[in-house]
């Protein structure tokens, strides 16, 4: 997903994992997600992913660019990112979050408010 703002690009994820740990990490990404997500089909397709993307700063991305990230995650090749996709996404897009993301994602499942945030949809 090569973009002419990649360079400004600045990971707050390792320092919300810190602050929030993983469970709390989690909750955040699954919050994103929710803003997102097209509500009547319960996964950010491109055109949800386009109207939602202000929210995050991200309006300046081309719609060549919004294709990419959801190609970037889309794992089943449905077109769409569920809750899954996005929170992995999300993950490999932060190359230090990537070599803790293991821990993070057990510390996550293990805490019992997990449930909650329906993270397996």
């Amino acid at each position: 997903m090569a973009s002419k703002d990649q360079n400004n690009f600045q990971d707050f994820l390792p320092l919300m994992a810190e602050k929030l740990g993983g469970d709390g990490l989690i909750g955040e990404l699954c919050n994103g997600f929710r803003l997102l997500m097209d509500s009547d089909k319960g996964v950010i397709t491109f055109d949800s992913l386009k109207q939602n993307s202000a929210l995050l700063g991200l309006q300046d991305l081309s719609d060549d660019d919004l294709y990419g990230m959801l190609k970037e995650g889309d794992f089943d090749g449905d077109g769409a990112l569920n809750q899954m996709e996005f929170c992995v996404l999300m993950f490999r897009l932060s190359p230090e979050l990537m070599e803790q993301s293991q821990f993070l994602l057990e510390d996550a499942l293990q805490q019992e408010g997990f449930q909650d945030c329906n993270f397996f949809l």
